[in-house]
């Protein structure tokens, strides 16, 4: 591919919409997940010894939800990335405490901490680029 190519893919609204559906996949997915099943997201919530579990199912819900929306519409972007920002990073200590535990589950959960990590650089991306197109 040239330059010039690749630029357009990279510049077009097409792939931008794209990026940002993947970045908030998961955070849709696992909503959309707690609500057909909240009797499931409250018994996650009671797992990590957060409650009422039901405040925090709701919680839970309506940060990926609506910081999912506002990141997929480029609306407030900054709000959105921020919120999940957050709640990607408070989800290590509560549910990704990899120093406490031993052997496999440790390496695993720490893991997943770092990928919870790089998916707060993909938040911070996100609310830069949106604030750099809008300032232009």
């Amino acid at each position: 591919m040239t330059p010039t190519l690749v630029s357009g893919i990279l510049l077009s609204p097409i792939t931008a919409f794209v990026a940002r559906l993947l970045l908030v996949f998961m955070f849709l997915g696992s909503a959309i997940s707690k609500i057909t099943d909240f009797a499931g997201a409250e018994a996650e919530m009671a797992h990590f010894g957060l409650n009422p579990p039901w405040l925090f199912a709701v919680g839970t819900i309506l940060t990926q939800l609506i910081g999912g929306v506002l990141i997929l519409l480029n609306r407030a972007t900054w709000l959105g990335a921020g919120a999940l920002g957050i709640f990607t990073l408070l989800t290590i200590p509560i549910a990704h405490h990899f120093w406490r535990m031993e052997g496999p589950m440790a390496q695993f959960e720490f893991y997943v901490a770092v990928e919870h990590l790089s998916v707060l650089g993909g938040m911070l991306l996100v609310a830069i680029l949106a604030e750099r197109m809008r300032a232009a």
